[in-house]
């Protein structure tokens, strides 16, 4: 039988078992995860949080990663300035990103979600408002969600994935993990 892992993977993070290439190592799954053999379906940047599945089925791990099955991925979504209707109707159309136009997307603007604490917390100016979305997208491209964001004036202070598919983050604090 398949295993699924729901992760809440911290900022600061790497979405692999090891850290290759680098003269300082960087926190990766492997201080927080000890099950062997489960692979991370798809990314997460290591300057996003939130929820990563982690699963020893290879057919499983590609369903959940291929943009092929158009499985929904919900963030939450920390914008620099206050989006008004025009770039939310952008984004909802899918901006034309340089790799080429998105998938539509659904968008809205939230209350803040309170999420825990980040370290470091996001920058914050005095002068510039910001406020929360939940985008909800249906591919992964590279950083797409902050190059969607980018795209209609608003970047991206802090990024929470918080559902894929039927899978949700709900009570999982930063670092820990359940299996589904």
């Amino acid at each position: 039988m398949a295993r699924l892992i729901l992760f809440n993977k911290p900022y600061g993070v790497l979405s692999q078992f090891t850290d290759r290439g680098t003269v300082s190592a960087r926190p990766t799954l492997s201080q927080f995860v000890d099950i062997p053999g489960v692979y991370p379906a798809g990314r997460l940047d290591r300057d996003s949080e939130g929820l990563l599945l982690l699963t020893d089925d290879g057919r499983l791990q590609a369903r959940i990663a291929d943009p092929r099955f158009k499985l929904p991925k919900t963030y939450l979504v920390q914008v620099e300035g206050m989006p008004d209707a025009a770039a939310l109707d952008r984004l909802r159309a899918g901006p034309v990103l340089a790799d080429g136009p998105t998938r539509p997307a659904e968008v809205e603007r939230i209350a803040d979600p309170a999420p825990w604490p980040r370290d470091p917390p996001i920058r914050v100016r005095l002068a510039i408002p910001d406020c929360w979305l939940r985008l909800t997208i249906r591919e992964g491209r590279n950083r797409q969600v902050r190059r969607m964001t980018a795209a209609v004036g608003h970047p991206t202070l802090r990024l929470i994935r918080w559902r894929i598919g039927d899978w949700t983050l709900a009570d999982l604090a930063p670092g820990d993990w359940r299996a589904a």
